[in-house]
């Protein structure tokens, strides 16, 4: 099966060379991906609204894989404030409360001082029968 690039049209992805999301087989690996709104390249001050943004842009990319976030099998969540975590928990629900995913938070610097987290997927297409 050919490997397949996805791209959000991010400004990042281009100037540091990576892509949003590969599909290789049934797998898709997203990449790290932040609260900015990338058709506008803003980002909202509060955690609880970049999470959610996050999702939507996980959301997208794995649409584009022809998946969806229910073949979510592990995620990463990267917070430079672990002490914010607790304030994402509403909105992890509401996105991964009944696919319930492998996880991992851990705590370090972000790239720009305005992101508040970071989330990474790993995917795996379900077989349509």
């Amino acid at each position: 099966m050919e490997r397949k690039q996805i791209s959000s049209g991010s400004t990042f992805e281009k100037e540091i060379a990576y892509s949003r999301a590969i599909v290789d087989g049934n797998w898709i690996f997203v990449s790290g991906t932040t609260g900015f709104n990338y058709e506008t390249m803003t980002i909202e001050a509060s955690i609880e609204a970049q999470t959610e943004q996050c999702l939507k842009n996980i959301v997208a990319a794995l649409k584009e894989a022809n998946a969806e976030l229910s073949d979510t099998v592990r995620v990463l969540y990267i917070l430079p404030d672990a002490t914010e975590f607790e304030k994402t928990w509403p909105v992890l629900r509401k996105y991964f409360g009944d696919i319930k995913p492998a996880a991992t938070m851990f705590t370090a610097g972000l790239a720009d001082e305005r992101m508040k987290i970071e989330i990474q997927v790993t995917a795996l297409k379900k077989s349509k029968v």
